[in-house]
């Protein structure tokens, strides 16, 4: 039986999805039920009221939005749900992703955006982020967090050759 999602990844356009699917694969390694859409905040607004003010009631936990340019994206979806949302920036072309840092971190006080880092990093760490937020209160993931994060460890080297 398929598990209802948890984790809601949106973003402005389907070009973001080069980016958003690092996201994506993260949550799917840890077989955390998660769902995508294309939510424009400025060509479709509607879309995005509707998918921010539902979220609740469709049992999401956390909202990964990544945007580019101006980036509205999860600053607006943080304004109309109580949920966690995390921003990820994708790099535009103009400013190399700074544009949508910026747009993304400059969330005037009392809407907070968790922000990422611009691009392929900063979807991989949401999708991680959204998974630690999640083990708060889901041992099983938890133990599957703590496993990964060990695995990582052992993966460094200790000497450079």
């Amino acid at each position: 039986m398929t598990q209802p999602p948890v984790v809601g990844i949106i973003m402005g356009s389907t070009s973001d999805w080069e980016t958003m699917s690092n996201a994506a694969d993260v949550l799917s390694a840890f077989g955390v039920a998660h769902e995508t859409k294309v939510v424009s905040a400025h060509r479709t607004p509607r879309r995005l009221v509707d998918y921010a003010e539902s979220a609740v009631d469709r049992g999401l936990k956390v909202i990964i939005a990544g945007a580019g340019g101006a980036a509205h994206l999860p600053g607006m979806a943080a304004s109309m749900t109580r949920l966690p949302v995390l921003g990820v920036p994708v790099e535009s072309n103009a400013l190399k992703g700074m544009d949508s840092l910026l747009s993304i971190a400059q969330m005037p006080g009392g809407i907070p955006v968790g922000t990422l880092a611009i691009g392929k990093a900063g979807a991989i760490n949401a999708g991680l982020l959204a998974i630690s937020i999640l083990a708060v209160s889901d041992d099983a993931l938890a133990a599957k967090l703590d496993e990964w994060r060990a695995n990582q460890t052992a993966s460094v080297a200790t000497d450079p050759q």
